[in-house]
Order: structure tokens, then C-alpha cells, then sequence
């Protein structure tokens, strides 16, 4: 796949001549795009809700996506097909430095970053590719934020630093091949006490970074209770294999896991947890709130796809984007990204004030999620069968976001994690 041009920011068509004057009429078909100016203020934040950040934040999402334009958004498409997450992210996230933000890892501040600007980072990373989005995701909330949460002090010195420098990529082991939402009370996975050791056995699949993570947080019942370790892809019994022919979140490395007789040390448990699967809980609580500015990020990108195709699709001897029916679709777009980034942002604010529930996170995931399946399929819509082409950057939206749709709670449990905290009720199956 071709490299854009450096003038990747024109919405203009090819004009006459640029075919060579041999009058090809496949020469001047739209290219629709994204603003790829890292100065640029964002079309789909309508309400510019991104004045929530300070000076300092602004800069730092300013260089991301000065990285995110020169070197993800030129190959992601390649990437996409191919199936396969190009080495060089790991590296230029390194680079920026953004995974150790959370924790106050990053020299780029010299404390926890905010909540609002993490939702921000997802939401550009998701605007430019939803694949790479779940590598930093899983990296930095998922596995480090299992660590973070669960582990001793000891065991957060010991392996959240090197993983925020992305020295060691981590992988977050709940999910299982006959658990999925049920797998608080399913879990299949074992773990046993021997001596001083831990011996492992079970399945997961489904775990995004699995194939080439450095370590793998690895959930298992021992009895009634629910433990975590960190386990060395590498150590004796563990077994990775790539999940093929996905049509969603290709560049996502997800694999199936088995663990045979897998051995390892006390010091591998995360033994600052309370031993239940609360503590699972309480990691997915802060990464739900993720999932829905990935599903804002996506919506931004649809919108902003639709809308520069409509500037030059010509039909009827005018631009589509005068049409009341692509006006219609576009503003419903609009209105659904805003709504999203309105709810992404709020929850993020309460989380930061000390405050928001496992029901905020929720309804945010539940609601994005659904707003952004509407808002990639009008988009899709939009730009009719050349919709469908990967070049055209919207086909890959609209089947990313059926992935996002699905993961970090479905639906219909995380509306039932709603309705159980606006009723009083619990209706979820015993």
C-alpha cells in the first residue's frame, strides 16, 4: 500500500491531467482522508470538548499524533490486511513514552496522569487504528493496570517500570474458550499450591498481545478464590498460537494460551489483591472507561472519512455533501460522536475526583458502543461501495468496531450492570 503524499491534509481531488492526459476515469475517484496536522483542532470535537486539558496535556497529545501521522497512519492499512502488528510500534511507543502515564511512570510527568487525558491518548491512537490502540490498551491498562492494582509494592518496582519503558510487553490472560462473560463464576483455569510453588493448568483465548508478550497476567481459580500471576511466556507448559482469519482488529495479535503443568514462584502471585474476583473487577473498571474513547476515537474517524468523501464524491452534477440525505447521515454522525465524547469525558472526570462506580464505566461503554456501530455504518453508507475497499479507510472502521463492540463487557452485561445499580435488583443469571 502506497505511502500518502506529503500533503496528506488536501481534501481536494485529483484534477484533469494528473492521470497523465490519458483521460483515466478511475484517475479523480474520491480520497477521503484524515486531518493529519497534529496543530489542527479535530472537526469531530464539535463542542471542543478537547479545552478540557491543560497546556501541558494538549502538548503531549500533540506529539502523539505527530507520530501517529508519520509513521502508523502510512502503513496501517498494509498492516491490516497483512494480519500482522509491525514491530516498529513497540519501539516508537517506547519512544513517546506514554505507558508509564498512568502510574506516574513517564518523564513526561512527574505524576499520575489525569484520567481525561489517558482518554484522550485512547481516542487518538483509536482514530488513527483501533488494532493499535488494543497493543497500547492492553500494555498499559490491562496488564500494568493488573500489577498496578494487585501487586506488592515489591512486585510493582520489580515490573512496571521496565514495562513502562515497553522493555516488556505484557498480556492480560482472563477470558477463557468456554467462559466469557461468565467467567467470574466459570473459570475452568487452575492454579495449586506446591510447596513453594505455583503449577498452573488451563486455557484462555482471546488475549490480545499474546502471541509475542514478554509476560502474560494470568487469572486462575485456587478453590473459591481467584489469584493472579505473572507468568514468563517463555516458562516450561506455556503454549501461544495466533487466532487466524479474524475480520476485525486484524493488526491485534490475539492468541489462544495453554497452560500445562505451568510452575512458578510465590513471588509471581499478585499478592496485594484480596484474593476474589473483585480484584479482576477493579482492573476492568478502569479499562471499560477506556474501551468507550476507543469507541470515540473510531467514530471521530468515520465522521471525519464520510465527510471529506462527501466534499468530493460528485453526483448529479454537484458534491454529494449538499445533499439533504448525506447532510441528515453526516449530522447524526456528528451528534452520536459528540454524545460519546461527552460521556467518555465526564466519566473520566469522575474518576479523577475521587468518585465514578463500575455503573458509570459501564453505561459509557455501553452507550459509545452502541452510538459508534450506528455512526460507522452511516459512514459506510456514505461512501457507498467504495466503502467497502480498504484504501478508502472506512471499511476498516466499520469491522474494527464490531470487535470493539464486544470486548470489555458486552451489551447486555453492561447494561445489566446499570440496571442492578439504578433498581436495586441484580438480574444477571445465578
Amino acid at each position: 500500500m502506497a505511502a500518502p503524499t506529503d500533503d496528506r491534509t488536501s481534501i481536494a481531488p485529483a484534477t484533469a491531467g494528473e492521470d497523465g492526459g490519458h483521460g483515466d476515469p478511475f484517475a479523480d475517484l474520491p480520497r477521503p482522508h484524515l486531518e493529519l496536522d497534529p496543530d489542527a483542532p479535530h472537526v469531530a470535537d464539535f463542542y471542543a470538548y478537547g479545552e478540557l486539558l491543560t497546556d501541558d496535556e494538549r502538548d503531549i497529545l500533540r506529539r502523539l499524533r505527530g507520530y501517529l501521522a508519520s509513521d502508523v497512519a502510512p502503513v496501517v492499512n498494509e498492516a491490516w490486511e497483512a494480519a500482522e502488528f509491525p514491530e516498529q510500534f513497540r519501539r516508537g511507543f517506547a519512544a513517546l513514552d506514554l505507558a508509564g502515564l498512568p502510574y506516574g511512570l513517564s518523564k513526561l510527568s512527574e505524576k499520575p496522569a489525569r484520567r481525561v487525558l489517558m482518554g484522550f491518548v485512547h481516542a487518538e491512537i483509536a482514530r488513527i487504528d483501533a488494532s493499535t490502540n488494543s497493543f497500547f490498551g492492553v500494555q498499559s491498562g490491562l496488564a500494568m493496570g493488573s500489577i498496578d492494582a494487585c501487586g506488592t509494592p515489591e512486585q510493582k518496582e520489580r515490573w512496571l517500570p521496565p514495562m513502562a519503558r515497553m522493555d516488556l510487553i505484557g498480556a492480560f490472560g482472563l477470558t477463557e474458550p468456554h467462559g466469557g462473560s461468565d467467567v467470574a463464576g466459570g473459570m475452568e483455569t487452575t492454579a495449586r499450591r506446591e510447596g513453594d510453588e505455583w503449577v498452573i493448568d488451563g486455557h484462555k483465548r482471546w488475549i490480545g498481545n499474546g502471541t509475542f508478550a514478554d509476560v502474560l497476567v494470568i487469572w486462575a481459580r485456587d478453590g473459591e478464590a481467584v489469584r493472579g500471576f505473572v507468568v514468563d511466556r517463555e516458562t516450561p507448559g506455556v503454549h501461544t498460537a495466533k487466532i487466524e482469519g479474524k475480520t476485525a482488529l486484524r493488526i491485534t495479535q490475539n492468541a489462544d494460551i495453554t497452560l500445562e503443568g505451568v510452575r512458578v514462584g510465590e513471588d509471581r502471585r499478585l499478592s496485594g489483591g484480596n484474593g476474589t474476583f473483585a480484584d479482576t473487577g477493579g482492573v476492568l473498571r478502569r479499562t471499560r472507561g477506556n474501551a468507550s474513547w476507543a469507541c470515540v476515537g473510531v467514530q471521530m474517524a468515520a465522521y471525519e472519512l464520510a465527510l471529506s468523501y462527501a466534499q468530493q464524491r460528485v453526483q448529479f452534477g454537484r458534491p454529494i455533501a449538499g445533499f439533504q440525505m448525506i447532510q441528515d447521515a453526516l449530522v447524526q454522525m456528528l451528534g452520536n460522536t459528540t454524545a460519546s465524547l461527552g460521556m467518555a469525558s465526564r466519566n473520566a472526570q469522575l474518576i479523577d475526583g475521587g468518585g465514578g462506580s463500575d455503573a458509570h464505566s459501564a453505561l459509557a461503554k455501553q452507550f459509545c458502543a452502541d452510538r459508534m456501530r450506528e455512526t460507522v455504518a452511516l459512514g459506510r453508507q456514505i461512501v457507498g461501495g467504495n466503502g467497502t475497499i480498504l484504501e478508502n479507510g472506512i471499511a476498516r472502521y466499520f469491522n474494527d468496531a464490531e470487535a470493539l463492540y464486544s470486548y470489555e463487557g458486552t451489551r447486555e452485561m453492561n447494561t445489566l450492570i446499570v440496571g442492578k445499580k439504578i433498581t436495586g435488583h441484580s438480574a444477571f443469571v445465578r
